[in-house]
């Protein structure tokens, strides 16, 4: 739905109160919370793939360009890259495919190991990696729609959930949030 045409009343109010009334109060916060991280997701996606666009890019894909050009000689094994986008190997691989398609990645063997498969970024990756990361802090990640202490607030809670989730175990150490 589109920002313009807001409803003249939120549903996810509706559906709390409608939750209440028939009995399931006791869940209600919590179907109201998982509604609202569903319904904000499907805002930011959308937010994220009209500023990618026209790159031709992914949100998937963006990430592991990004990634790569996080790395010391933009290389990850395709199984290390998997894990730290918490994704399945079978999406790195897709993600692979396409990227290398178009020229922004290749496929090389490790060095110290025949088992593993390098993905490596190429100069024209990097260079749309950072288009795009340029693009995305201009128009998404500069302007998410908060004001900084409810950003803060936000991280801090959804970090709370996932850690809850196993998501990371951060061992104690305290973090930014």
């Amino acid at each position: 739905m589109s920002a313009s045409s807001p409803l003249p009343l939120d549903p996810i109010a509706e559906a709390h109160r409608q939750w209440t009334a028939h009995g399931w109060g006791d869940a209600a916060d919590g179907m109201a919370a998982v509604t609202s991280l569903m319904r904000a997701q499907q805002i930011m996606l959308a937010r994220v793939e009209e500023v990618l666009k026209p790159t031709g890019l992914t949100f998937s894909r963006y990430e592991l360009l990004t990634l790569l050009t996080f790395t010391k000689n933009g290389a990850l094994p395709m199984a290390k890259a998997s894990a730290r986008l918490q994704v399945h190997p079978t999406s790195v691989t897709n993600a692979v495919d396409r990227l290398e398609t178009a020229g922004y990645v290749r496929r090389t063997p490790h060095p110290s190991d025949r088992r593993t498969t390098l993905v490596e970024i190429t100069e024209s990756g990097r260079t749309l990696a950072v288009d795009a990361t340029e693009r995305l802090n201009d128009h998404v990640f500069g302007k998410p729609g908060l004001s900084d202490g409810s950003l803060s607030s936000l991280v801090r809670i959804l970090a709370e959930l996932r850690r809850a989730a196993g998501d990371f175990d951060d061992a104690g150490v305290p973090s930014a949030w």
